[in-house]
């Protein structure tokens, strides 16, 4: 007959407790890193396409539609992106690449098919429009988890609220800003951004989909609050870990895309 082991009641209160209090534990550093690798590390790579409405503050409306590919080079650090333009007819061909760096500058370029010229992007511009939305270069990869001295200020059931104070000022828009980060999956879901005091600037991702096991937002909004503007982004046919060369991520691929990967289906 086989003995039946009982754990006591009082043990499974303790290894609770130790479990919940190993959440509490972590420290600011710890829950960027986790949000920063749930927000950009899914998969060793992965591609989306992506359908943006620029809004004004007159309600008058501009698109862009674009294809994005990314590759991880090491989980958590160095990544490269390629962005390929569709929409409007004047940014048709327009290419947009990313390496990011740890610890140094990330290298950006920008290919301006109507001039035929590839242009670099000052790290003093990273901080500027993206093709004339309310999100800025440094959106698309990401803002560097070592740039910001983070706090954390409050937390409830769902969210830890992170706030971020840049250590280097002279390139960015404002003293701070104030992070949203889910407690489930680890997602930033929410981002406001002050400077003089005043809340400047708001992003929020939505319409969270578990996409090949991996979290993943389908929806983004920026709204800048001085202008009045406001830019939605959808995210389509999003796909991980498929597998992307190495060689996508170089300058003869600005001028000559990618066809197998950017060919809308």
């Amino acid at each position: 007959m086989k003995k039946r082991i009982f754990l006591p009641s009082m043990l499974i209160i303790v290894v609770l407790m130790l479990c919940s209090s190993a959440y509490a534990a972590l420290s600011a550093d710890a829950i960027v890193d986790r949000a920063n690798k749930a927000a950009y590390y899914a998969g060793k790579d992965g591609m989306a396409e992506v359908h943006m409405v620029i809004t004004d503050s007159q309600g008058r409306t501009r698109i862009r539609d674009f294809t994005i590919l990314r590759k991880d080079i090491q989980e958590g650090g160095e990544q490269k992106f390629y962005v390929y333009f569709y929409k409007p007819e004047d940014v048709r061909d327009m290419v947009y690449m990313v390496w990011k760096h740890l610890g140094r500058d990330d290298d950006r370029w920008l290919y301006l098919p109507a001039l035929d010229l590839v242009r670099r992007i000052a790290a003093s511009d990273k901080r500027s429009s993206f093709v004339g939305s309310d999100f800025v270069y440094e959106d698309v990869s990401g803002r560097g988890v070592d740039e910001d001295v983070h706090t954390l200020i409050g937390q409830d059931k769902t969210y830890y609220i992170i706030k971020n104070v840049p250590k280097d000022k002279r390139f960015v828009e404002f003293d701070y800003y104030n992070v949203w980060i889910r407690k489930d999956n680890f997602l930033p879901v929410k981002g406001e951004y002050y400077s003089g005091g005043k809340k400047i600037k708001v992003i929020e991702g939505s319409n969270i989909k578990v996409i090949q096991g991996y979290p993943t937002i389908t929806l983004m909004k920026a709204e800048n609050l001085a202008s009045g503007s406001n830019t939605v982004i959808t995210y389509k046919k999003i796909k991980y870990d498929i597998n992307l060369s190495d060689s996508i991520f170089t300058e003869r691929y600005l001028r000559k895309p990618p066809v197998r990967w950017i060919k809308r289906r």
